[in-house]
């Protein structure tokens, strides 16, 4: 028997569909569909998966017949039919397999926390501004601790964020498919969370920009502590408008699929590598970038350079956009 027909039988003992499959193996329904008609061919290592997940040898897996190196079939309301250590799947409601639900909440919820700890960052630093300042307004390391509330906040975020789309990358490669399993509840209830989310941060927001101005109007505090407790209502609104949206976002798993086979496709086409470094680039740049101009802002108080930080972020894009046409041209030359 030929390696397609092998995979069809023992993926038919297990009484396992195409998507299932793909899920357990880390490829995309459309990959296992190319393997069983012979049109495409596994690579190695997931041969050696399949071997493993059907109990089987790679000689018997690609150049035997399954159906006779396992022996006699045995009775029909055996489960195996013919396969020991071949357990069927489980018929009736999909389930999550690949841990994807498990997933996609970690990595909802530390977007929204590195979001959300940055904003915190500048919250706390604006409280030592001016004459709000909480330590004082002469207090010599006003702008030091309004540096430092910045800086931290940024590294925090970013040790958030990187992380968290590094894992999410990780977790596309090795499931580039996911069977829909969500229920018609689940939808509801997502629908339902994220409304509430949508009210709670624009209802923090609010109340954030309420309480500034009425500290602006009725003490006469332009600046300092009363825009810092407006930025931490605005970082928990981010915080409810991300967690919300992305939380939501995962019930659309059509569109998790789409975007990880396009993923998939371009990690075969060899493109993935020059645009991981790229995006690498890229982050490491607009990192700098912001570093410096928060630099400029808070330790340059008087001249030029207080007043032009800003500068920093389109060098930043523009240095990006170098990158990007770099990158672009060594992939063109090399294909």
């Amino acid at each position: 028997m030929a390696f397609e027909d092998n995979l069809q039988a023992l993926r038919a003992a297990r009484r396992m569909t195409q998507e299932q499959l793909a899920m357990l193996v880390g490829v995309s329904r459309q990959a296992i569909s190319k393997w069983e008609s012979g049109k495409a061919y596994p690579e190695m290592d997931k041969l050696l998966i399949l071997c493993d997940l059907f109990d089987v040898t790679l000689d018997d897996l690609v150049l035997g017949d399954v159906t006779t190196a396992s022996g006699p079939a045995p009775a029909a309301e055996d489960d195996a039919e013919g396969f020991p250590g071949v357990t069927p799947v489980p018929t009736g409601t999909a389930y999550d397999v690949t841990g994807y639900d498990e997933h996609m909440r970690r990595f909802a919820n530390r977007i929204a926390w590195g979001v959300a700890v940055i904003v915190l960052g500048v919250a706390v630093g604006n409280s030592f501004d001016s004459s709000g300042s909480v330590l004082g307004a002469d207090n010599p390391y006003n702008d030091v601790c309004a540096f430092l509330s910045i800086m931290v906040g940024v590294l925090i975020g970013c040790a958030l964020l990187i992380p968290a789309g590094l894992s999410h990358t990780a977790f596309q490669r090795r499931h580039p498919y996911v069977q829909d399993f969500y229920s018609d509840a689940d939808h509801a209830a997502g629908r339902r969370e994220l409304a509430v989310c949508l009210v709670a941060g624009m209802a923090l927001i609010v109340v954030g920009v309420a309480f500034s101005v009425v500290a602006d109007e009725a003490w006469g505090i332009h600046d300092g502590w009363p825009y810092s407790l407006m930025l931490i209502c605005i970082a928990m609104g981010v915080w409810c408008f991300i967690r919300g949206g992305m939380d939501y976002g995962r019930l659309n798993i059509d569109d998790y699929n789409r975007k990880s086979a396009g993923f998939e496709d371009a990690g075969r086409q060899g493109k993935s590598r020059y645009d991981a470094i790229n995006e690498a680039v890229c982050g490491i740049i607009m990192i700098l970038a912001t570093i410096v101009g928060l630099s400029l802002l808070f330790l340059f108080v008087d001249g030029a350079a207080h007043v032009y930080f800003w500068l920093s972020w389109p060098i930043g894009g523009l240095l990006c956009g170098i990158s990007t046409l770099v990158f672009t041209v060594v992939k063109t030359t090399k294909a």
